[in-house]
């Protein structure tokens, strides 16, 4: 899906031995197995010692996933929207990963991809300007980026494939139009499909008089 970027931040293994062929056959599979363990580093002569004075497999240290190294977040306008970026800029500065903020323009078919609808208006612009201050407030620096496409969903994966992300974040908005209720839309289902990378799905939390 073509897209027109308008504006961006600044910144912007030698042979046995017959020797050792003859040892490792009389030892049988029990020797190869210890064998195994030892080159996956399960056992060493420091692991420690079952009742009967035979080694143990070392459970190793549990250590810390890093959620992700670089992020583009969707930016929808949307008052949920900052709700969203302070939580991913939160993850963020934990990890010192990189945002990406990505608003799309949606251009009708009946106008040029490249016709500036979007550079125009200020209203845009303040989503930008407002999302790059709130994760910097929350530490954390946010390329923002505009683009004009034809699809939000097609234009949001193609950034997070063109920018390698490791997460693509969209926020589901609620609905009180008819009753209240979680729209789905377009969106989210072809990001769920298509994206490269995992998807971050942030829900709005319902308010308690729309409960």
């Amino acid at each position: 899906m073509a897209a027109t970027r308008l504006r961006s931040s600044l910144m912007s293994a030698s042979a046995l031995g017959a020797g050792e062929h003859r040892s490792e056959q009389a030892s049988g599979p029990v020797s190869e197995e210890r064998s195994r363990q030892q080159r996956d580093g399960v056992l060493s002569r420091d692991s420690p010692r079952g009742p009967h004075g035979c080694r143990v497999a070392a459970v190793p240290e549990p250590t810390a996933a890093i959620p992700f190294r670089r992020a583009v977040v969707a930016l929808s306008g949307h008052p949920n929207g900052m709700r969203l970026i302070r939580l991913v800029a939160d993850v963020a500065k934990a990890h010192k990963a990189e945002l990406i903020g990505v608003h799309v323009v949606e251009v009708d078919w009946s106008m040029p991809l490249d016709v500036d609808v979007a550079g125009r208006s200020e209203e845009i612009q303040q989503v930008l300007d407002l999302a790059e201050g709130t994760a910097e407030a929350a530490g954390v620096k946010l390329e923002s980026v505009l683009l004009q496409a034809r699809d939000v969903g097609a234009a949001l994966v193609d950034e997070a494939l063109e920018r390698e992300a490791d997460v693509l974040v969209v926020g589901l908005a609620y609905r009180t139009k008819f009753g209240g209720d979680f729209a789905i839309g377009r969106t989210i289902p072809y990001v769920l499909k298509n994206a490269p990378c995992a998807v971050w799905v942030v829900r709005e939390p319902i308010q308690e008089e729309n409960q």
